[in-house]
């Protein structure tokens, strides 16, 4: 499984951007899929998560109301919609593929991980 997060940027706080992560060879359908994110300095955190048929989907708290994630397993795409951003979003963002099928919080649960796109939220 490869995974390639992207849309990254810099926005403005109370902004939008919108990550996509593609799953080049097309073999993450029966799993679930997260989004992670690193702060500098600080320890990789959930985001958010979805089971594999899209059923069923997490937050973290503070994201919960601004974020969404969504997925396409005919294209084998994992979007993750950022509404409302604030300067402690800014992170890089990963996302990965799970080992089972359901919705996951704890990046133990995920086996494969992309390499990660860049969110800058300024004040």
């Amino acid at each position: 499984v490869q995974l390639q997060a992207s849309g990254g940027g810099l926005v403005q706080a109370g902004g939008s951007l919108r990550l996509s992560c593609a799953n080049s060879r097309r073999t993450s359908s029966n799993n679930g899929m997260g989004w992670f994110r690193q702060a500098p300095g600080k320890e990789r955190e959930f985001v958010a998560s979805i089971s594999w048929n899209g059923g069923y989907t997490s937050y973290e708290d503070s994201v919960k109301g601004r974020f969404t994630i969504s997925r396409d397993n005919v294209r084998s795409t994992v979007s993750l919609q950022m509404d409302m951003l604030k300067p402690e979003d800014t992170a890089v963002y990963y996302c990965a593929a799970a080992r089972g099928a359901g919705s996951a919080s704890t990046p133990s649960a995920y086996q494969y991980w992309g390499q990660g796109t860049l969110v800058t939220v300024s004040s």
